[in-house]
């Protein structure tokens, strides 16, 4: 097993996880471990990689106005494809109606909801923390990433000296964390094995509702994701990239196939970056500052995914959505999907920000509960590879020679 590619390895941990996890739930515990050691040493990479990359990023791009130009073109892909993406959902929930004659009494009760955001302007509020420290403890990745990028820009604006230690700590400090980030992605297999055991343990008893009365919502969800993940993003980068989708894919599969089972972009941020430069042949100055970003504001998955759950609760409640109501479930789910976190059942919580703003009751989320892990995996894969396709678009426009 160890002579082969690593992703041929991950695939094949998932389908020993898969049939450990649905034949013998009650020993996933010996497992289990392995899993949650895993997802423990990823996060524990997650903020000092961000911020040694995008700080590192920053101070690699030499003015502020590649900075502003860099960030202009960041923003307007991750924006354009998340409505992309919403829209993709808003018209198969509309076409395929999933919510009407639904049934109410598979609704449970979600404690998580009491933590959920009030409202968006809070999300807003967040990107300036009050104490930056404090903001590295709790891993706010908006704060983070606000206080980086302007921590960075600020560097190039110092003194000779003090900007090339400052850049050299920065640029030293992002190599040691890929290098530990290495270190920690020889154990994929085993942590992916150990996730998807608990995974399927714990939602063996759901796969009868999956397949059941949930089993249209569910596939409502499947195919807007897999519409936007193998059409339109492809077609992005084909157009406007001019990159080739089949061998950006390939080039992919680790950090894709680590996400589906993680549940969380964030945590597999260290694999992405690593494909993207050395599979993809993006620079690490256009990787550094755009695949953080996109791991925290770029979610087309969760995006597709609360529109689509948001119009099942108001069928499954009857009640009818305009126009207008329609247009405010794709903006909120656009503001929601950016002030996501990249971890599991983020988009979850963020549901009841969008269920508020067009006045639907929020104990409905307790109807989607059932399938959430399945569908959580999904749009997870689809924000990862929402987030590479932007990395490789991006690179191109800034005149980078790519391997795919």
């Amino acid at each position: 097993m160890l002579k082969l590619k690593l992703h041929w390895q991950i695939l094949i941990a998932l389908i020993i996880a898969v049939i450990y996890g649905l034949s013998f739930p009650d020993q996933a515990e010996y497992v289990t471990w392995m899993g949650d050691l895993f997802l423990r040493a990823l996060k524990m990479l997650i903020v000092p990689l961000i911020v040694t990359s995008i700080i590192a990023g920053v101070t690699n791009m030499g003015d502020a106005q590649n900075l502003g130009r860099l960030g202009l073109k960041t923003i307007t892909y991750y924006v354009s494809t998340s409505v992309l993406a919403i829209i993709t959902g808003l018209f198969f929930v509309n076409l395929i109606q999933p919510g009407v004659g639904a049934d109410l009494g598979l609704r449970k009760e979600i404690p998580e909801l009491a933590a959920a955001p009030g409202n968006i302007g809070d999300l807003v509020m967040r990107m300036v923390p009050t104490n930056i420290f404090d903001a590295f403890s709790s891993a706010d990745m908006l704060a983070i990433i606000f206080f980086s990028i302007l921590f960075g820009f600020f560097i190039t604006r110092v003194n000779q000296e003090p900007k090339e230690f400052l850049t050299n700590f920065f640029n030293a400090g992002f190599e040691v964390m890929m290098k530990i980030a290495h270190f920690v992605i020889m154990f994929t297999p085993l942590g992916i094995l150990g996730i998807v055991v608990g995974v399927m343990a714990e939602q063996r008893n759901n796969l009868a509702e999956v397949l059941g009365s949930m089993g249209v919502y569910f596939a409502t969800v499947l195919v807007g994701l897999v519409v936007h993940a193998t059409i339109t993003l492809p077609l992005i980068i084909r157009v406007i990239g001019k990159v080739n989708p089949v061998k950006h894919f390939k080039a992919l599969t680790t950090p894709l196939l680590t996400a589906f089972s993680t549940r969380s972009s964030s945590a597999t941020l260290p694999l992405t970056i690593d494909a993207v430069e050395n599979n993809a042949g993006v620079s690490n100055k256009i990787s550094s500052f755009v695949l953080p970003l996109g791991a925290t504001i770029n979610m087309d998955g969760t995006a597709l995914y609360e529109c689509v759950a948001a119009m099942f609760i108001a069928q499954a409640y009857g009640i009818e959505m305009s126009i207008l109501s329609q247009a405010i479930i794709v903006f909120t789910a656009l503001l929601a999907s950016i002030g996501a976190a990249g971890i599991p059942m983020a988009g979850l919580v963020m549901i009841s920000v969008i269920l508020t703003a067009v006045g639907l009751p929020l104990e409905g989320v307790g109807l989607i509960l059932a399938v959430d892990p399945f569908l959580d995996m999904c749009r997870t894969s689809v924000n990862v590879w929402s987030d590479s396709c932007g990395t490789v678009i991006i690179a191109r426009t800034e005149g980078e020679t790519l391997s795919v």
